[in-house]
C-alpha cells in the first residue's frame, strides 16, 4: 500500500469538469490516453500510448489512429474506437487544445473497432500533443455510454482504462480516496516510463490519498512513515527534511510552477482593461515569490512573462514594465483615471491551498494599497475550486479575482497555454476576450518553422501585457518529499506507476 497526502481535496472525479490539479493526477491514475507527453529531457514530445501506431496521408489532412490490442476498461468491456472517438469529443467541448484540434476537423469516425479517423481541413501536425496533453482537463479515454455525457455534467461512474481503478465506495468525501491496481492493464511493452508516456506498470495493489489539511500534521506523518508521500511541503520545513534520513525531498519538473493571479473579465471593474494594466505598475513578483515559496531566490525566477522560462517561447517583450520597480503612486492615478470607483473586490482564496492562499492574500494587501476596496472570502479548498467557475456577480457566489499557481508545462506554447486565451466564454474561469490574442496563437499554430513561432511568440506577449489576461507572479521550482525507501519516482508530477518500495 501507498499512503499520499496530496496539496489540497479532490473537488471532482470527472476529468472535465472542474480544472484542478488534484483532478488532474486523479484522472491520470483512473483514465488512459491516445498519447502520453514526455518529459523534459525528450523536449516534452507527445508519443503513442494506448495508440500501437498511426499513419499520415493526403498531406497532413488525413490521421488514421490504430488502437493497441488488449485494451480494457476497468468494468472489463474492451476500448474500441467509438469509445474515443465520443470521449475525443467530449473532451473537446471543454478543453482549450480540444476546441482548437476541432476546429480544423471535417470528420472524426471509427470505421472499425481498432481506427480512429480524422480528416481535417488543414493539416495539423501537433494533433499527438492536443490528444496527449499533460494538463487539466486531459483527454480522458472512458466508455461511450460515459462519454456521451453532457460535457457540462459529471459522468455517473468513474470507469476508465488506465493502471488503477478508482474504489467510489471507499471514498470518504473531504478525507480518504482510494485506488486499486487494475490487473487486466497492458502497459506498452516498448520504450521507457518517461512522465506520462512509455510503460505505466503500477507496483503498489492499493493507493490511498489521505487528505491532511494541516501541513505541518503532514509532514509529521510523513517523518513517523504514517504517509510515504507528501506532494509539497511548506518550503520552511525543507532544511529539517533535507536532514532526516527517512524522507527524500525532490525537485519535480524541469518547467517549475509559476503564479497566477487572475481577474474576472465579466465584471466590474476588470471588465475594463485601463484598470486591469493600472495594476502592472504595482506589482512585484518577488512580493509574492518571498510570500509563498521563501527567501531564497535559488528556488524562484522573476521577471517571469507569460511563458515559462524553460519554454524556448520565453521572451522579454514587454516585460519592462514588471522589471523597471514597483510605482504605486502611478498605479493609484492610472486607476482613477480609467474610472475606478470604489467597487468592492471580492477575492476568494482556499483555506489549505497554501501557495494559492498566500498569493491571494498578497494580492489582497496590494489591491487594498493602490486604494481598492477589497474583501477576501475564505473557503475550503473543494468549495473554492467550485466556485471558481460560477460566473454569478460575488454576492450571488461569484468572484472578482483569485490567485492560483500552475504548472510550467502548461505555459510551454500558446497551443497548451490555456489561461493564456482570449477566447471569452470559453476561455479558462476569469474569461477573457481578445480578438488579437486569438488572431496572434492562430498565427502562431500556423507558422512554418520555430523562428517564425519565437517570433509570433514575442508578439502574444506584448499584447498580453497590453490585454493583461492575467497577472503572472513569478516562476518557482517546489520540491516533492517522500519516504526514502520508495524508488522509481518519475519526474513531473505525483505520478504513481514505475515506483515501488525497496524491501
Amino acid at each position: 500500500m501507498l499512503k499520499y497526502a496530496p496539496g489540497g481535496d479532490l473537488p471532482s472525479v470527472d476529468p472535465l469538469l472542474i480544472p484542478s490539479y488534484e483532478t488532474r493526477s486523479h484522472a491520470f491514475m483512473v483514465f488512459d490516453t491516445l498519447y502520453g507527453q514526455a518529459g523534459a529531457e525528450s523536449g516534452f514530445a507527445a508519443r503513442p500510448q494506448m495508440v500501437a501506431a498511426h499513419q499520415i496521408e493526403d498531406d497532413g489532412r488525413t490521421w488514421k489512429l490504430t488502437l493497441r490490442e488488449g485494451l480494457l476498461f476497468h468494468d472489463g468491456t474492451r476500448v474500441l474506437a467509438r469509445d474515443c472517438v465520443a470521449s475525443i469529443r467530449r473532451w473537446s467541448v471543454r478543453d482549450q487544445s480540444g476546441q482548437t484540434l476541432m476546429q480544423r476537423v471535417d470528420a472524426l469516425v471509427a470505421p472499425d473497432d481498432r481506427t480512429i479517423l480524422f480528416r481535417l481541413r488543414t493539416p495539423f501536425p501537433m494533433l499527438p500533443d492536443a490528444l496527449g496533453k499533460f494538463g487539466t482537463q486531459m483527454c480522458a479515454m472512458m466508455p461511450e455510454r460515459l462519454a456521451s455525457t453532457d460535457p457540462f455534467k459529471p459522468i455517473t461512474e468513474v470507469i476508465g482504462s488506465g493502471p488503477f481503478r478508482f474504489k467510489a465506495d471507499e471514498q470518504v468525501s473531504g478525507s480518504l480516496h482510494v485506488y486499486e491496481r487494475f490487473a487486466d492493464y497492458q502497459p506498452r511493452e516498448d520504450g521507457k516510463a518517461d512522465f506520462i508516456a512509455g510503460p505505466k506498470v503500477a507496483h503498489f495493489d492499493r493507493v490511498e490519498w489521505h487528505i491532511i489539511p494541516d501541513p505541518t500534521t503532514a509532514i509529521g506523518a510523513l517523518k513517523n512513515g504514517e504517509i510515504d508521500w507528501v506532494e509539497y511541503p511548506l518550503e520552511d520545513v525543507l532544511p529539517a527534511l533535507r536532514r532526516d534520513r527517512r524522507v527524500k525531498l525532490e525537485v519535480l519538473g524541469a518547467a517549475g510552477w509559476w503564479g497566477v493571479m487572475r481577474p474576472n473579465h465579466t465584471l466590474p471593474p476588470f471588465n475594463n482593461p485601463a484598470i486591469r494594466r493600472a495594476l502592472l505598475h504595482a506589482l512585484d513578483q518577488r512580493d509574492f515569490m518571498t510570500a509563498a515559496i521563501g527567501t531564497d531566490p535559488a528556488q524562484w525566477h522573476v521577471p517571469m512573462g507569460y511563458f515559462s522560462p524553460a519554454s524556448p517561447m520565453a521572451s522579454d517583450a514587454g516585460l519592462a514594465v514588471l522589471s523597471g520597480g514597483r510605482d504605486l503612486g502611478k498605479a493609484r492615478s492610472e486607476l482613477r483615471a480609467a474610472g475606478y470607483r470604489g467597487e468592492k473586490i471580492v477575492v476568494i482564496l482556499p483555506a489549505t491551498l497554501w501557495r494559492a492562499r498566500v498569493f491571494g492574500e498578497v494580492a489582497a494587501e496590494l489591491l487594498r494599497r493602490i486604494g481598492m476596496n477589497v474583501e477576501e472570502q475564505v473557503m475550503d479548498t473543494a468549495s473554492w475550486a467550485r466556485r471558481l467557475v460560477s460566473r454569478n456577480t460575488p454576492d450571488q457566489g461569484g468572484w472578482n479575482v483569485f490567485c492560483t499557481s500552475m504548472q510550467g508545462t502548461d505555459a510551454l506554447s500558446p497551443a497548451s497555454h490555456a489561461a493564456l486565451r482570449g477566447n471569452g466564454a470559453a476561455a479558462l474561469a476569469g474569461w477573457p476576450d481578445s480578438p488579437t490574442l486569438e488572431t496572434l496563437r492562430e498565427r502562431w499554430l500556423e507558422a512554418p518553422d520555430s523562428a517564425a513561432q519565437r517570433a509570433i511568440a514575442d508578439d502574444i506577449q506584448a499584447q498580453a501585457f497590453i490585454d493583461v489576461p492575467y497577472y503572472p507572479l513569478g516562476a518557482f521550482y517546489p520540491s516533492t518529499a517522500y519516504r526514502s525507501d520508495l524508488t522509481g519516482v518519475l519526474d513531473g508530477q505525483a505520478i504513481f506507476w514505475n515506483v515501488r518500495r525497496d524491501v
